[in-house]
């Protein structure tokens, strides 16, 4: 989507092509193909943390050396988190910061033209051998950007069949989010400002892949859908009629202040799963990672009953493991799980053993942590496990932590297993329950080795780690 996004601003000004590292078999021989018959402008590649920073990380180096002359630029969520760190890397010419459509038709103006880089909002480069981040412009409204150009690549790959439904699209609606959580990467991305399209432009999108691709339903990825209610209400009004279910991502206090006759028309246009962060069973801890005055964990109780009441599935994010008492802090939000499940047993829970995002870390512990400030640090399988936030490996949070985590999260799994593996046939569910319920019901999660056979047995897909 982002790729298509920047794709979007060039068409009609510039020739480009798209290649998806994702879905070719050989991206490396693909753009050295492309560039055989013909001067390329820019190789432009947008890099999360994780396992796409490492395939980054080898392919742009691979490009470097066999087309030398090529000016590589990067964007997204990794270079707009460290910047200094990707521009160190001889590799990498410029760094494209926060949102990154004009920033990149700017950049490729200048690259064909001549210029100056100063110009351009959101620009890290190279000067005189001293690295120059240009500041982050305002946001630009999305309605003001063309429509994306599904046509330039095979959409029947982004297609998929889960749990929403037989073919299944995604969609980015709004960029941003005006909230500070101190734990979240869109903070140092959107600098807590959030613009979303409109329910007329939403509803273009939703009825072009009905019709083109008959897709019956669509992920939402937005960092935060749901800011403006009004805006949902009419979104939801809009494609009411389509026949499609849909999942989004929203904050659980911003949820609680919906109106029943919201809740309804979301349900009614095929609203089905929600993701939440409850990050905390502690509001004191909420309010420690800045989630806000309004937020409590009482609110995650009462939105987990609300959506009941509508059918709406519930999925639950916690951040566990938080100095300075990890352990206290795990204590109380695994005996909130357990009260949260006896309100809702449909909710999905989802624990991520607490890492930070950016160079600000909470008193105690930045004096025993740093980031790294190399690429060939950032990809090794210490800070490829840090980036999943699956085993970090912080110096607040010790194995005995991280392995309570994954024990308790191995009997709550089997005791209750994901609504959205579509896999596990009722047998396989009653089989994994009853094996784990004197083990959930009793307390006992220290090596549940039967359970995590049976899972890896029946491959247990949790939407974590694979997604639906």
């Amino acid at each position: 989507m982002s790729v298509l996004a920047v794709a979007a601003v060039l068409d009609g000004e510039f020739e480009y092509a798209i290649v998806d590292g994702n879905t070719d078999p050989d991206p490396l021989a693909r753009i050295v193909a492309l560039a055989a018959p013909a001067s390329l402008t820019a190789i432009a590649l947008s890099v999360m943390p994780g396992p796409q920073l490492s395939e980054a990380v080898r392919l742009t180096r691979q490009l470097k050396t066999r087309l030398p002359g090529v000016p590589i630029v990067w964007g997204g969520y990794f270079p707009s988190q460290h910047p200094d760190t990707v521009m160190r890397d001889g590799a990498v010419d410029f760094c494209v910061r926060g949102q990154g459509e004009q920033a990149f038709a700017a950049l490729a103006r200048v690259l064909t033209g001549g210029g100056s880089f100063a110009g351009i909002g959101g620009l890290s480069y190279v000067d005189n051998g001293r690295v120059v981040h240009n500041p982050i412009p305002p946001l630009t409204p999305l309605d003001t950007l063309p429509p994306w150009p599904y046509e330039r690549v095979d959409m029947s790959r982004y297609f998929h069949r889960h749990y929403l439904g037989d073919r299944v699209g995604a969609h980015h609606s709004s960029y941003g989010c005006p909230f500070a959580c101190s734990f979240c990467a869109v903070v140092e991305m959107a600098q807590r400002k959030w613009v979303a399209q409109s329910p007329e432009r939403v509803e273009a999108v939703l009825r072009l892949f009905k019709a083109r691709y008959g897709a019956d339903a669509v992920q939402f990825h937005d960092m935060d859908f749901f800011i403006s209610e009004p805006r949902t209400q009419a979104i939801a009004e809009r494609i009411r009629t389509l026949g499609m279910t849909w999942w989004a991502l929203g904050r659980v206090d911003e949820l609680m202040r919906y109106k029943s006759t919201t809740w309804q028309a979301m349900k009614d246009s095929g609203l089905k799963m929600v993701f939440c962060g409850a990050e905390s069973g502690s509001t004191s801890m909420l309010a420690q990672m800045n989630k806000g005055g309004t937020a409590t964990a009482a609110q995650t109780l009462e939105l987990a009953q609300r959506m009941k009441e509508f059918g709406v599935v519930p999925e639950f994010s916690f951040v566990v493991g938080n100095p300075p008492d990890p352990d206290a802090d795990l204590r109380q939000t695994l005996t909130f799980i357990r009260r949260l499940k006896t309100i809702n047993e449909a909710a999905e829970i989802i624990l991520y053993v607490y890492s930070p995002v950016t160079a600000t870390v909470t008193p105690r512990s930045a004096a025993a942590f740093a980031f790294p400030d190399t690429l060939d640090e950032w990809v090794s399988d210490r800070w490829q496990s840090f980036s999943l936030r699956r085993d970090p490996r912080t110096p607040w949070a010790p194995r005995t932590i991280r392995q309570r985590v994954r024990n308790f999260e191995t009997v709550l799994n089997a005791y209750y297993p994901t609504v959205t593996d579509v896999r596990l046939t009722p047998l396989r569910r009653r089989m994994l329950r009853t094996t784990a319920a004197w083990r959930y019901q009793l307390g006992v999660e220290t090596t549940p080795f039967e359970l995590n056979l049976l899972q890896r047995a029946f491959h247990y897909q949790r939407p974590e780690t694979t997604g639906f």
